[in-house]
């Protein structure tokens, strides 16, 4: 027994006392654990008090689980699969008139990404190039990638918003492309505009949690996994076009931290998003007519 013994620790079920008497035990502090009416108690000796009080606050705050943080869900759209419907449509329809000699026999040459052809004013082939397949592997392969990225985007954005941005930076990102490229440097297909998709949503979901108190797995993970899916879709393949898509993702991803700015936001989020799928059908109608 303690002689003249004070309190130091009380609670109402016995595990907290005994966790804490371990602690006075670990440091050499002699004590006693007693059951009352109101619950159980530590004591110890009345030297021992500011010690014991010093080893159990500090043993308090270690133990401490701050809350888990979670991301609230993002504001979603419905309706998406419209933009995606609509971008399969207008890839079938190019291919089918292409292929059927529909308005001139050479639509293929006149619409596919020649570097020298767009450095020397053809700037439509940046966005016409975007329609324009290869084969029936190469449209399926774009179809679905591009379907689906442009679904997710839709979501975030809303799909007028999200096509009209993914046109826009696609066309954009084959236009430098061109600019970089060598001039007989020859290009065709929609994966622009698939990596476009997925650096816009990937960077725009980055931005979004700017202000969220966020571990940085939490904070930096959709731009990480937008990383990641580029370098294993975007760079495998024997006739791969990687510039392409390593700058259609870069066009994209620097669109999607853009319209995350709460001003622009407000801008865009008042907009309907039928104006935005009128301007990516626009562009894409304005490039077919100048070709």
């Amino acid at each position: 027994m303690l002689a003249d013994a004070i309190e130091v620790y009380r609670s109402p079920s016995r595990k907290p006392c005994e966790e804490r008497a371990f602690v006075l035990m670990a440091v050499g502090i002699p004590y006693e654990l007693s059951q009352t009416l109101e619950g159980f108690c530590l004591w110890v000796e009345p030297s021992d008090l500011e010690q014991a009080r010093s080893h159990l606050l500090l043993y308090q705050q270690e133990s401490r689980r701050p809350p888990p943080v979670t991301v609230p869900p993002a504001r979603l759209y419905d309706h998406a699969w419209v933009g995606s419907a609509l971008y399969v449509l207008v890839l079938l329809v190019v291919a089918v008139a292409v292929s059927s000699g529909w308005g001139r026999l050479d639509a293929f040459e006149a619409g596919e990404l020649n570097a020298g052809l767009v450095r020397q004013g053809q700037w439509w082939r940046a966005w016409t190039a975007l329609t324009l397949h290869l084969d029936a592997a190469h449209i399926a392969a774009n179809i679905g990638a591009g379907a689906w990225f442009g679904y997710l985007a839709g979501r975030l954005l809303g799909p007028g918003t999200a096509w009209a941005l993914v046109v826009l930076g696609a066309g954009a990102a084959n236009w430098l492309e061109a600019l970089l490229a060598a001039a007989d440097h020859r290009a065709v297909g929609a994966s622009t505009a698939v990596f476009t998709a997925l650096g816009l949503m990937a960077a725009y979901s980055w931005r979004e949690r700017r202000t969220m108190t966020l571990r940085p797995a939490q904070q930096y993970g959709p731009l990480l996994a937008g990383v990641i899916l580029l370098g294993w879709l975007g760079t495998s393949g024997e006739h791969t076009d990687v510039m392409a898509h390593l700058l259609g993702f870069a066009v994209g991803a620097a669109l999607g931290a853009l319209i995350a700015h709460d001003g622009l936001q407000r801008l865009w989020r008042r907009a309907p998003q039928w104006l935005g799928g009128a301007l990516a059908l626009g562009v894409l109608a304005v490039a077919w007519a100048c070709a």
